[in-house]
């Protein structure tokens, strides 16, 4: 099949449609996939700089009642192993992060019918009050929605709560695949498709700075990928002019171990190398209104991340001082200030250190 069209569609950031997409996914060779995609990349982030961040993944809970099937971080409420995070282990995280360089956290917790806004509230209030640098990055759609139910508010009244407590950033977290086929099986009592995407249109609205993520190689088809993309895409192009909207878009692999879907339903992960980096490169073209792509080292390795970076990717996350959900399924690869930039530089960028805005920071002095 002749893919020319296709390629000079996308070349002029023109939205491709469901089947074009699908098409080019499915049977464009991966050398013209990634280089169609590279010359995007130059087009739409600056060319040769891959940007990345520091910043620590804190769990305010790991007891939650959606249970997803994915998950081996949560407990039920009542587990002899159930936490909530004390004031005093958040400030020496938040201590141990700014030591350093890091100012900023992705705050998670979970569903807890227990946890209102009026905990949030207080928390983001007492961790702003005593670290005024801070940056929360915090929650996600499917928090906004449990939050707004669980007040019986909407979900605009959530965040403008939320913003007002100290919410800087708003995570993608918890997209999954935008299929509710798919989220029934596997994330059967958490925000549906549209509930995520209203989320995002309020956050939007109220110019809060947000990403969009991706879960995939479980039980979504093909065509649910690309169909996921389209989503994400719809929504960004309805955000209003100069407002922050999605920054970027970050798709990783399912990690399949000890999960209920690996042992109850006998799904692995079956994403191959070559398989994330079609993915990386099919969303850079499928999402020509979203600057930043990010490839997911800690869930493919350095050296797949590495490859990304030619293949559409412009952004290498953070060094991630702390994470605990997806490590919890089989995640083990990790990074410092200092490696991070070596696989930067090994793979033919400049390292450029950033915060959630997508805002230039100075580098940290390390031997490089």
């Amino acid at each position: 099949m002749n893919f020319s069209s296709l390629y000079n569609k996308a070349l002029k950031l023109e939205f491709l449609t469901e089947q074009e997409g699908l098409d080019l996914y499915l049977e464009a060779p991966t050398q013209e996939l990634i280089s169609l995609a590279f010359a995007l990349r130059n087009k739409q982030a600056p060319e040769g700089i891959v940007s990345w961040q520091i910043d620590r993944n804190v769990n305010i809970s790991n007891i939650c009642y959606s249970q997803c099937k994915f998950c081996n971080f949560y407990r039920k409420p009542g587990s002899k192993d159930a936490y909530i995070t004390s004031f005093e282990e958040y400030k020496e995280k938040i201590e141990e992060l700014f030591d350093h360089g890091g100012n900023q956290i992705l705050l998670q917790g979970g569903l807890n019918q227990k946890m209102g806004l009026d905990f949030y509230t207080r928390l983001f209030r007492e961790l702003k009050n005593h670290f005024p640098k801070l940056k929360l990055h915090a929650l996600g759609p499917p928090e906004i929605v449990h939050l707004a139910k669980l007040e019986k508010t909407t979900y605009k009244e959530v965040l403008e709560t939320l913003i007002d407590s100290g919410l800087d950033s708003l995570p993608g977290a918890g997209a999954e695949i935008l299929c509710d086929r798919v989220r029934k099986i596997i994330s059967p009592l958490k925000a549906n498709t549209e509930e995520w995407l209203n989320v995002m249109r309020e956050a939007h609205k109220l110019n809060i700075p947000s990403s969009a993520t991706m879960m995939f190689g479980h039980v979504e088809t093909k065509e649910e990928r690309i169909n996921h993309l389209i989503k994400i895409r719809d929504v960004q192009s309805e955000k209003p002019a100069g407002n922050y909207g999605f920054l970027a878009f970050i798709p990783w692999p399912f990690q399949d171990m000890g999960t209920q879907l690996q042992k109850e339903m006998g799904v692995f992960n079956m994403v191959s190398s070559e398989e994330y980096i079609r993915m990386i490169a099919i969303s850079r073209i499928m999402l020509p209104n979203i600057k930043n792509i990010q490839a997911s080292w800690l869930t493919v390795g350095k050296e797949t991340a590495q490859v990304c970076l030619h293949s559409g990717a412009n952004d290498f996350g953070s060094i991630m001082i702390e994470e605990n959900v997806v490590s919890a399924a089989g995640a083990s690869y990790t990074f410092d200030t200092e490696g991070i930039q070596k696989a930067i530089i090994e793979a033919g960028f400049k390292p450029q250190l950033r915060n959630q805005k997508y805002e230039y920071l100075d580098l940290p002095e390390v031997d490089i």
